[in-house]
């Protein structure tokens, strides 16, 4: 949760006026609990997911995740009730199957460095023609996993996704 990409992420949320919540999954930091390939940091995302919908109960919910964290999100986000819209960032489709996106009709953003080392080039190609209408990728030219010198590049665009999201459209 103390990612730059993470971080950036949460703060382009605020400046589009939206409440941000940042966690660790289980056995990261000071978190308690395991490694658990995925399938224990699912009921992290849902975790977190109820909180945030019994602390707003009228307010549309999105989800952002970032690498692992991103194929372990948008699997939950794009399936439950609260989430209006998805954001996942740094792909990691070299070691990940994402094709639980084909599914997914809600608005959806996700960004990617063109020189990516944990995103394929072809792979990217694939998800991008197989993606819904309500998704789209943006590639970012030069930068790696982690955006380092394109870090406000990101945090607008994402800002800018959120910015453009009908919320009224999307109430509980």
């Amino acid at each position: 949760m103390d990612n730059r990409v993470v971080y950036r992420t949460a703060k382009a949320a605020m400046e589009a006026g939206l409440a941000a919540l940042r966690f660790n999954f289980r056995g990261v930091g000071e978190s308690t609990g395991v490694f658990d390939e995925g399938a224990g940091e699912q009921e992290d995302v849902h975790t977190a997911i109820d909180w945030l919908g019994t602390r707003y109960p009228l307010l549309p919910l999105t989800l952002a995740g970032f690498s692992f964290g991103s194929w372990v999100g948008l699997q939950v986000a794009w399936r439950h009730d609260r989430i209006r819209a998805l954001l996942g960032l740094g792909l990691p489709l070299n070691f990940y199957d994402f094709d639980f996106l084909m599914e997914n009709d809600r608005p959806a953003l996700f960004i990617v460095g063109t020189k990516d080392e944990y995103c394929a080039t072809e792979r990217l190609d694939l998800l991008e023609r197989r993606l819904p209408p309500s998704s789209r990728i943006r590639r970012i030219e030069g930068a790696d996993h982690f955006f380092k010198e394109q870090l406000d590049q990101v945090q607008h665009l994402i800002t800018e996704f959120f910015l453009q999201l009908n919320f009224e459209e999307m109430t509980v």
